[in-house]
């Protein structure tokens, strides 16, 4: 008989931007406990997106650190894991299927505008303070059946993801039942960077 739901996974995806603090450590711990106490399994990913802040060893020395804390982990890029690679910026084919996919399914467009230019927006007159969210509006009216072959040919654009304008509802352990308007909070958010790095949205969450 198939449970009815399934085994819980932690995970803990430290930045190799350099030695492990005690605010990492916390984080790590937390993690671990969760996943254990639950009864599920626990795996690290290494974060190194970021290629500037990237430390040569530091992800090393932090699965060290973490081990030498007590911390064990079922998948990750020192045990393997039937998810690898568990370094990002190995995952490239990954993330560029998951991008394919999406754009086939009409999630997709490109987006030539900068955070300057979404900035100014808000400044404007009645549009409101803080950081905007990307508007309904700005989407392209219509795009051609092979603008994502093109794109990837050499796009110098971002590609964003186009937000359903209807709630998303999710259980929070701590806080209970919440609900997130994302298409007014976020708006249409970035899956690649202009500068061709993959964003947070796609590669982390």
């Amino acid at each position: 008989m198939r449970e009815a739901f399934p085994r819980p996974r932690g995970r803990y995806a430290p930045t190799p931007s350099g030695l492990l603090h005690v605010g990492n450590a916390r984080t790590a711990l937390v993690a671990w406990l969760s996943a254990r106490s639950a009864g599920g399994s626990f795996l690290m990913r290494v974060e190194d997106l970021d290629g500037p802040r990237t430390v040569p060893g530091a992800a090393d020395a932090a699965l060290r650190d973490l081990a030498w804390l007590g911390l064990d982990w079922d998948e990750g890029p020192d045990v393997g894991g039937p998810f690898a690679p568990y370094v990002q910026s190995r995952r490239q084919a990954v993330y560029e299927a998951a991008l394919e996919t999406l754009a086939r399914a009409g999630r997709l467009f490109p987006c030539g505008r900068s955070r300057k230019d979404l900035q100014e927006l808000a400044s404007a007159p009645h549009g409101g303070t803080g950081s905007p969210a990307y508007p309904r509006s700005l989407r392209p009216k219509q795009l051609a059946a092979d603008w994502f072959e093109h794109f990837r040919t050499g796009g110098e654009k971002a590609i964003r993801f186009a937000v359903h304008d209807r709630p998303v509802r999710f259980v929070d352990r701590l806080l209970g039942e919440q609900v997130e308007r994302v298409d007014e909070t976020a708006g249409d958010f970035v899956l690649l960077r202009r500068d061709g790095v993959w964003a947070y949205q796609l590669a982390v969450v």
